[in-house]
């Protein structure tokens, strides 16, 4: 791309739009390669994110966002690299370094106060380099957490978070949760209509892989712009190689099966972004 792709730019049409954008977990290379496959299949923008677990998980934040950037810079449609749920501000920092579009600080461990203190410092920090922020709210409506099914985000208090804050987006609490391998979760559409006619800038709905294909449009008409989804692409990736193993036990080229899960995960990408795009 001659340019890097603008974050709120393309939330902001989304949401104008009745669309969203959909943002997909990078786990390893192959996701990388598969979810901006996806995007070119679909001929639609696609966000790879790389979460803090996932940067534990390899050691380093460096190898695989500069890998991902790099996917990115050559594919044919918008691809961003965002850093997602990131509590540690040196990885932030890090990662604005390396070239990141965008940024998700999670501070929704702290009290509320805290947060948006520590939000609008890294807010500011992000803005200073040209890199979009996404941010959420703490516990809200809920002891488990601000993503429990029965959390919900108060939209005055979503309002307030953002003008207090100056994040370019925001991750609500509207019946979601992460981590879920059933497509059973239901989103609350009224809730969503009213943070959307509330809050200022464009919403994020996190834990959309318990979502059904008819609850996602639903969440994205009553007002998403940008949808994180990680879990369901991760069983497709899984069941693949699984079935090739099982059909071909003495298998030991990691290229053979894991190219089954890289062709999965594209697939389901181009077919998710464009029931996304509506």
């Amino acid at each position: 791309m001659i340019t890097r792709p603008d974050l709120p730019r393309l939330l902001a049409a989304a949401r104008e739009r009745g669309s969203a954008v959909g943002a997909f977990n990078v786990i390893m290379l192959e996701h990388a390669e598969a979810i901006a496959e996806g995007a070119e299949q679909a001929g639609l923008p696609v966000v790879l994110q790389i979460s803090e677990n996932c940067v534990r998980y390899h050691g380093g934040l460096a190898p695989l966002t500069a890998a991902s950037l790099e996917i990115a810079r050559r594919a044919s449609v918008d691809v961003l690299v965002h850093l997602d749920h990131i509590e540690d501000p040196e990885l932030i920092r890090e990662g604005i370094a390396l070239g990141v579009d965008s940024v998700m600080y999670d501070g929704s461990r702290l009290p509320y106060a805290e947060n948006l203190r520590a939000t609008r410092e890294i807010a500011d920090l992000c803005h200073d380099a040209g890199v979009a922020v996404e941010a959420e709210l703490g516990e809200v409506g809920g002891k488990d957490g601000v993503h429990a099914p029965g959390a919900r985000t108060d939209p005055a208090e979503a309002a307030d978070f953002v003008a207090a804050t100056g994040v370019d987006a925001l991750a609500v609490a509207v019946g979601t949760s992460h981590a879920m391998v059933e497509r059973t979760a239901r989103v609350d559409r009224s809730l969503v209509a009213r943070l959307r006619d509330t809050v200022p800038v464009p919403l994020v709905l996190h834990g959309s892989s318990g979502l059904s294909d008819e609850e996602l449009r639903g969440a994205v008409v009553s007002g998403m712009a940008k949808v994180n989804i990680s879990t369901h692409l991760n069983g497709l990736f899984t069941r693949s190689v699984r079935q090739f193993l099982a059909e071909q036990p003495d298998a030991v080229d990691p290229r053979k099966y894991v190219r089954l899960g890289r062709t999965a995960v594209a697939s389901e990408t181009a077919r998710l972004l464009r029931l996304l795009a509506g």
